[in-house]
């Protein structure tokens, strides 16, 4: 069944070309769609365009749907075209004439936006939990590792003394800049489009505020034009936030490959979280992070491909816009897995005490040891260049008791107010 058909269909091809995966699909946004439609027909009902004992029936059925798509049975069979033909069909077949109606005063076109963007809603406001939920992890993580210290880097060279509640709490900062992008999101994709029809509004006399507030959407997206032209932004300034919070997994997952290798060896995992080598016994692969992080770099590029996706696009609906779901729908899904994978392994991380006592480390406090000279009263330039000579020479002696004060620093993590701000980021 094809919404559009008139008594001539397609050739297999040319169906299987432009349906593709629709299906399978459709069946992750179906109830979305159902939940637009039992406010579409309220709607109708409110309006007078149905009678209210249609509205009532239409309105039984569908929810009937929705249990089925909330137990997993809900199925969109080959001879549908999409969960729009399911749908409108099964009402024809329960309720005759009156399941004709359900189409009226919308078209597919505002149909699939309104389910993708509350789709969109819901999938952030659910990654917004994991990645808070990741937060606390990292958090509380910062706050028992606190006195634990460990080298920093820069350009992988050992630079200047860090510490675990440092590290851990600089990813758990970082994913506040996350939750920005998220919101700002959730605040584009939290505007109603229904009533849009197919991107020209209709001649039937609709309510759309009455959707608006039934769908709980905080706005609606009054021009009709702007609202067929949000298809493909909304999807973009969602992948934007999912790769923002992917580039912040990634590079924690690279740092903890890096420092689970055997060169580095500041923590460890339990061997359920790693695999082995087929030929090399010793081996204790990080292969969850490796593939966190790889995983996390495909979801970075989902930005640019939706860029590219719609393009030099006029506006008005074009097929085009098809292809998006297949690119966002499964990052999503990808991208709750990998905050799933990282939150359940940071449980059972390991953190090794007493690394800065390798005297390969020595060289971490020469910036501590220069500002003690500083504070004694040796002017900075002269300082360095004493510092520099000493090096050269191998009478470098560090100053290891060095105190950092200042907000942010080893001694003041901030964790209060890195958690107060996180609070207000959620809050918004």
């Amino acid at each position: 069944m094809k919404l559009w058909d008139k008594g001539s269909s397609p050739d297999y091809k040319t169906d299987l070309f432009t349906v593709g995966n629709d299906r399978e699909l459709d069946l992750v946004l179906v109830k979305y769609d159902l939940l637009a439609s039992r406010a579409h027909a309220k709607m109708l009902g409110h309006t007078g365009l149905i009678s209210k004992e249609e509205m009532l029936a239409l309105v039984a059925e569908l929810d009937l749907m929705l249990q089925e798509a909330a137990d997993g049975k809900f199925s969109i069979e080959e001879s549908f075209e999409d969960m729009h033909s399911k749908i409108e069909y099964l009402l024809i077949e329960k309720l005759g004439d009156t399941g004709k109606k359900i189409h009226t005063a919308r078209s597919r076109n505002d149909q699939v936006l309104v389910a993708l963007q509350l789709y969109i809603k819901a999938e952030l406001t659910s990654i917004s939990d994991l990645v808070s939920s990741l937060f606390d992890s990292l958090l509380g993580l910062a706050e028992t590792h606190k006195a634990v210290l460990m080298p920093g880097y820069t350009h992988l060279q050992v630079a200047m003394p860090s510490s675990f509640g440092l590290w851990f709490s600089a990813y758990a900062e970082s994913l506040i800049d996350d939750i920005y992008f998220l919101r700002a999101a959730v605040r584009v994709a939290d505007q109603n489009p229904l009533g849009s029809a197919a991107g020209y509004g209709s001649s039937f006399p609709i309510n759309r505020e009455f959707t608006t507030r039934e769908l709980h959407f905080s706005t609606m997206k009054y021009n009709v034009v702007a609202a067929q032209m949000g298809r493909g932004k909304v999807e973009r300034a969602a992948a934007t936030a999912l790769s923002a919070i992917a580039a912040t997994l990634g590079k924690f997952a690279t740092d903890i490959c890096l420092y689970l290798s055997q060169n580095f060896g500041f923590i460890a995992f339990p061997d359920s979280l790693t695999t082995g080598s087929s030929i090399m016994p010793h081996k204790k692969n990080p292969d969850i992070f490796e593939l966190i992080r790889a995983k996390c770099n495909l979801i970075q590029a989902v930005p640019t491909q939706l860029s590219r996706l719609s393009a030099n696009l006029p506006s008005g609906y074009h097929r085009d816009f098809q292809l998006t779901k297949e690119v966002l729908l499964p990052a999503v899904e990808q991208l709750k897995a990998c905050l799933e994978m990282m939150h359940t392994s940071l449980k059972q991380i390991e953190v090794k005490k007493n690394i800065l006592e390798d005297s390969k480390y020595d060289y971490l406090f020469s910036v501590d040891t220069l500002n003690e000279m500083v504070l004694n009263g040796v002017p900075f330039r002269d300082a360095y260049k004493k510092m520099g000579a000493a090096i050269e020479a191998g009478t470098f002696r560090p100053v290891r008791d060095a105190k950092h004060t200042h907000e942010g620093s080893l001694g003041n993590l901030c964790l209060e107010e890195i958690r107060l701000k996180m609070d207000a980021a959620l809050s918004g």
